[in-house]
């Protein structure tokens, strides 16, 4: 069994509230708009980390990650990049990702709306943990935090750090 702590769109942005959920975590993702290299270098420190970069990443951050992310964790085939869309609307080329790679998870990033849905016709769970950070129109930030066990996930949790506006 392994602790994931899922986040996106943290725009450089690192504060205690996410920090301590770094630590009860076993791997840290990141589904783009990671902001800065020291970010990552940070949570690196503390954890294990997988990310892809994002739109408002620059060259630093594309070199050092990937923009899709392929991986099989706990038995669960994983597929991580930021933009992404979400069942019924899934962005450019994005499906055909899906039906190549056949993932148990699709997470992706960008729009700042945690979502969590079910695609009952490609049988995965597609999961956009929101926006971490304070830059983005979101109001609430959000991370989600799961388990994966034997190729299932179990304890789904969306963790609310508060509102965007009381930081910026």
């Amino acid at each position: 069994m392994i602790k994931i702590l899922l986040l996106s769109d943290t725009h450089g942005f690192l504060d205690d509230a996410i920090l301590s959920h770094i630590a009860n975590a076993d791997e840290v993702w990141h589904a783009g708009d990671i902001g800065t290299i020291e970010l990552t270098d940070r949570i690196s420190k503390l954890k294990p980390l997988r990310a892809v970069y994002g739109n408002i990443d620059g060259h630093i951050l594309r070199s050092a990650f990937p923009l899709d992310l392929f991986f099989t964790c706990e038995g669960l085939k994983v597929f991580i990049t930021h933009i992404g869309g979400y069942p019924t609307r899934y962005s450019k080329g994005i499906k055909e990702k899906l039906l190549m790679h056949k993932p148990d998870l699709f997470i992706c990033g960008h729009s700042h709306i945690l979502k969590v849905i079910r695609d009952q016709q490609l049988g995965l769970l597609h999961i956009n943990p929101g926006a971490a950070g304070v830059h983005g129109f979101h109001k609430m930030r959000t991370m989600i935090r799961f388990e994966i066990n034997n190729g299932k996930m179990e304890n789904v949790e969306v963790i609310e750090l508060g509102l965007r506006g009381s930081l910026a």
